[in-house]
């Protein structure tokens, strides 16, 4: 464990990390211990993550993504190829399945972010222009 932490510059710093599934306050560690399950504690700064509450948001963010994706691939299926509805659906339920699983462990990591960076749910809200940059531990 480093003694000192490189806090994210910006919002958008923090949702990136968050995004790769990293902690989104030092961005050296893995964020999740299983696909969905995040680690108590960061590995790498001791960051507390328990008090995180994602609950279903993160699949409204994939749901989202995964609509506005499939949407041209469904206007191209039925519009230009004039495939039966059958045709249609076994081309788009699996890929749907894939963009939601895809997608649902990297919202999750940005709603993680977005909370920490936010000061949500037991975080404290952190800022690199506090310290220049690096933040000691507490």
């Amino acid at each position: 464990m480093r003694p000192y932490v490189s806090l994210p510059r910006s919002f958008g710093d923090a949702l990136w990390r968050g995004t790769r599934c990293l902690c989104p306050r030092c961005g050296e560690a893995k964020l999740f211990r299983k696909w969905l399950k995040p680690h108590d504690n960061c590995p790498a700064c001791a960051l507390d993550i328990s008090g995180q509450r994602a609950d279903d948001f993160p699949a409204y963010v994939s749901i989202f993504v995964t609509g506005h994706l499939l949407a041209p691939v469904l206007i191209l299926l039925a519009g230009d190829y004039a495939l039966s509805t059958a045709a249609v659906l076994a081309i788009t339920l699996p890929l749907a399945v894939i963009f939601m699983l895809v997608t649902l462990q990297p919202a999750k990591g940005a709603v993680i972010a977005l909370q920490w960076w936010h000061g949500m749910h037991g975080f404290r809200q952190e800022r690199a222009s506090e310290a220049a940059g690096t933040e000691e531990m507490p």
